[in-house]
């Protein structure tokens, strides 16, 4: 089988779970809004408060992924196993980060200054989805597993069975049932997640008991003691990455609690937008996450060749499908923005963002290629200080200045004004830096692999 099916086999089963867990949000967000908008903008807040936290965490488990794609390209189903024990502990360390986090919103609600109204909602909605944390995390870390093996269907088949129950659970909690279920409102949402993760992560730990596929991995052997060896290794990788997605996340979600104090017009077209720039995310995401898995096997297995045909494979694949999807939500953006809303003003504003989104996405595929595969190559401090400069530095303070400080800059007078578009433009231009640095890196580290194995 060729290469260019294998990743396009492994990343359209990976693209159809994303899909599935995006739609999670898509459904929060759409039931939240024929709700009431102050639910719809709370959503906002406090989904980008979570997602700061969990993707965050997550990144440091999906660092893995490499580790586990050598091992196997080499044959080492046994070191699979125990690497994945040892990688017990470190969930154990991100799940009581995150849940403190979770808890303790305060200052990072106060320094965004999100309007008062909502404040009681997103605190309500932060306490029940850290209850789920850990069952999340645990998820990842099996999907991350399945992901390296090259398996990934199990997993995009639990993440369906789960979008199954998540729908009638967020319909029924958050508007009611008249005569026998009050209106939950927001907190509806949140009781809904916190069922599915946990039915989630139920059904991941009897696959891993039950089927045979895995059964060469020996993964339930007795816990070893934590190895430091292990443990080093997981952190080299996983910290810089967790920080790097961290930064990356924080500079979207940042976004979205300054333009909390827009109003709820604002943000509920932000929301719009940011749900739909999610979305296409999802088709590079699963590319990349192929690609990487297949170019960690190939190094493994110490065939450079091999290593050098699945980069420029998965990278064309990528771009194809990002100018195919930036046409398409060019063209479609007004319309795709009323399916959200039935308020003129917020489908008009989010219309105008989406304009930004087709340049962002652009730049966003090509980026998160070169992060994923840059760690097969062991580079992961670099896209970190890439994404601090480049996406906080020109993205966030950037988008910021002209969103805010305008009327006080002469040289932004008539180019800007306050309205969250100016915090899209400053972060596509953000992003198309940061493409062209990464991109560059990436070659040059393919490229001092080859002479490395050729000596």
């Amino acid at each position: 089988m060729s290469e260019r099916r294998v990743i396009l086999r492994h990343a359209a089963t990976v693209l159809i779970g994303q899909l599935a867990v995006m739609a999670f949000s898509i459904t929060d967000t759409v039931i939240a809004g024929r709700f009431a908008d102050t639910a719809l903008a709370a959503l906002a807040v406090a989904s980008a408060t979570y997602i700061t936290v969990f993707i965050s965490l997550m990144g440091v488990l999906q660092a893995l992924l490499p580790i586990w794609s050598e091992l196997h390209g080499a044959s080492r189903q046994a070191l699979v196993g125990q690497s994945l024990r040892q990688a017990l502990y470190l969930v154990a360390l991100l799940s009581a980060v995150g849940i403190g986090a979770l808890l303790f919103p305060d200052f990072l609600l106060k320094w965004t200054q999100i309007p008062h109204e909502l404040d009681d909602q997103v605190r309500q909605y932060l306490a029940i989805v850290a209850l789920s944390l850990p069952a999340s995390l645990l998820f990842r870390m099996f999907g991350t597993l399945n992901q390296s093996l090259g398996k990934p269907q199990w997993v995009t088949a639990v993440q369906v069975l789960a979008l199954c129950v998540k729908i009638p659970l967020s319909l029924t909690w958050v508007l009611g049932i008249p005569g026998w279920l009050e209106p939950q409102g927001l907190v509806g949402c949140a009781w809904a997640s916190f069922v599915v993760n946990h039915l989630m992560l139920g059904v991941a730990v009897w696959l891993l008991k039950t089927q045979d596929f895995y059964r060469p991995y020996l993964l339930w052997q007795r816990m070893e003691a934590p190895s430091l060896t292990h443990l080093s290794k997981f952190l080299k990788l996983g910290i810089p990455s967790g920080l790097a997605i961290g930064v990356e996340v924080t500079s979207f979600t940042l976004m979205s609690l300054f333009i909390a104090r827009m109003g709820v017009q604002a943000t509920a077209s932000h929301q719009i937008a940011s749900n739909m720039a999610a979305v296409l995310y999802m088709v590079p995401l699963a590319l990349s996450i192929a690609t990487s898995a297949r170019v960690s096997f190939w190094l493994g297995a110490k065939q450079t060749r091999k290593t050098q045909q699945t980069l420029r494979t998965g990278l064309t694949l990528v771009l194809i499908s990002a100018c195919t999807l930036a046409a398409l939500l060019g063209f479609f953006r007004l319309d795709i923005a009323l399916l959200y809303t039935e308020s003129l003003v917020v489908a008009t504003l989010a219309g105008r963002i989406l304009a930004w989104i087709c340049l962002y996405h652009l730049a966003d595929a090509i980026q998160v290629f070169c992060v994923f595969n840059l760690r097969s190559f062991g580079i992961t401090v670099l896209p970190l200080l890439t994404y601090t400069v480049c996406l906080w530095g020109l993205g966030l303070a950037g988008g910021y200045a002209m969103a805010y400080s305008a009327q006080d800059r002469i040289w932004l007078q008539g180019l800007t004004e306050r309205s969250p578009v100016a915090f899209w433009q400053a972060s596509s231009i953000a992003l198309c830096l940061t493409a062209l640095v990464l991109g560059l890196t990436l070659w040059r580290a393919q490229k001092k692999s080859v002479q490395t194995n050729s000596l």
